[in-house]
């Protein structure tokens, strides 16, 4: 991987945009977070750009603040994309091995990549990015790297993800008004995906779900591979204005009753228990359990159309490693304790990895993910001066493909 260099990811999604400026320590496989910053965003909505200057001046004040933490100029941006409008499409190419000697060379593999996601798009569509499923030689299916091994025919099967074009361009255009240049941009579950989980965990079979504050990502690996991702338009926000309307308290109130004395399950002995703190009025009398039994109500909900989503793969509750929970709304108490309830799967918090010294904050993990792509992409460009369709799709998920 790259020595000496920085790399830095930009969150764009729910009511904030982070900014994370990351460097790998010399000769080791950890890393240092040198800056991270953050800006309340009213600009974004579901994870979409609704307010293209607001988000702008978000950006420019987030880079402004970390170039001053840092001492580093930051002058491109790994970006993810996020929303309901995200979709999956699977699809196959095939084409006929081009050397006379019938072994598979890396521009085989490329472009029968690029025939599999050459397909019939609508207009207002675009795909992102291809992750190949398997590989199929003469008819021998499921090869994870035919590189070098010999055959007349080269077929692959791939899922393509994708997004509405106005979505994109409106991303980008706000990145760019801020005097920044984009190196990638990449699926929001994805970008968190590749801070928080192992290599084993890929393999064995394993849910990320980042739960933010408007939406909650979904990515699903085997084997290794992507095997499916979606957006669902739940977060942990949902969960506040639910406070605050079963409560009737303002919105302010209920995110920090949320705060500091919310829980997914409930364990007290007391049901009348009430809730006191210096910032409530004293004409409030909040029930914990009451608050507690709305909190779990909503984080189920977001557990059982995470469950819809394996169902769609024959996954549910057949992931050997689990569900990783990551996010900002990750940090609620016990919600390990009801996602192995809900999910039926072991279940964990998904923390950056590889960072010195450890990064405990859960909420940063995407922004961790996409600063930690630049560093995949510089080591495989380097090591394979891979070129086009191929540096592309091995990019920054090269960890989640052969």
């Amino acid at each position: 991987m790259a020595k000496n260099h920085v790399f830095a990811g930009l969150d764009v999604g729910g009511n904030e945009v982070k900014l994370v400026i990351i460097q790998q320590l010399d000769d080791k496989d950890d890393f240092q977070i040198l800056s991270q910053n953050r800006e309340v965003c009213s600009g974004i909505r579901r994870g979409v750009v609704i307010n293209l200057q607001e988000v702008s001046d978000a950006i420019i004040s987030c880079v402004k603040q970390a170039q001053e933490q840092s001492g580093k100029k930051v002058k491109s941006v790994y970006v993810n994309i996020d929303g309901s409008h995200i979709f999956l499409a699977a699809s196959h190419g095939l084409v006929s091995v081009s050397r006379a000697d019938q072994k598979i060379s890396q521009e085989d593999i490329n472009r029968v990549i690029h025939a599999a996601q050459t397909f019939s798009l609508p207009s207002n569509k675009e795909i992102l990015d291809v992750f190949p499923k398997e590989f199929v030689v003469d008819g021998e299916k499921g090869i994870r790297d035919p590189l070098g091994m010999k055959g007349v025919r080269l077929e692959a099967d791939v899922l393509a993800i994708g997004c509405l074009s106005p979505y994109s361009k409106n991303l980008t255009e706000a990145v760019l008004e801020s005097g920044l240049q984009i190196d990638g941009v990449i699926v929001n579950p994805l970008a968190s995906a590749r801070a928080v989980l192992t290599d084993r965990e890929r393999e064995l079979g394993v849910a990320v779900l980042d739960i933010g504050s408007s939406t909650t990502g979904l990515a699903v690996f085997e084997e290794g591979n992507l095997i499916h991702a979606a957006i669902l338009p739940l977060g942990s926000f949902n969960i506040t204005k639910d406070i605050a309307i079963l409560l009737r308290i303002d919105i302010d109130e209920a995110e920090r009753i949320k705060v500091e004395f919310g829980s997914c399950v409930w364990r007290g002995s007391k049901k009348k228990e009430k809730i006191k703190s210096d910032f409530l009025s004293e004409r409030l009398q909040v029930s914990k359990k009451n608050l507690i039994d709305i909190i779990e109500a909503r984080v189920s909900e977001i557990f059982e159309q995470a469950n819809k989503e394996l169902k769609k793969v024959s996954r549910q509750g057949l992931l050997p490693s689990g569900v990783v929970l990551t996010g900002g709304g990750a940090k609620l108490p016990k919600i390990v304790e009801l996602a192995k309830k809900e999910m039926k799967l072991p279940s964990r918090i998904g923390l950056p990895r590889d960072f010195v010294p450890p990064q405990e904050d859960s909420s940063l993990a995407a922004a961790c993910g996409l600063a930690l792509s630049g560093f995949d992409l510089e080591d495989v460009s380097s090591a394979s001066g891979l070129g086009g369709i191929a540096a592309k799709i091995k990019k920054v998920f090269h960890p989640f493909i052969p």
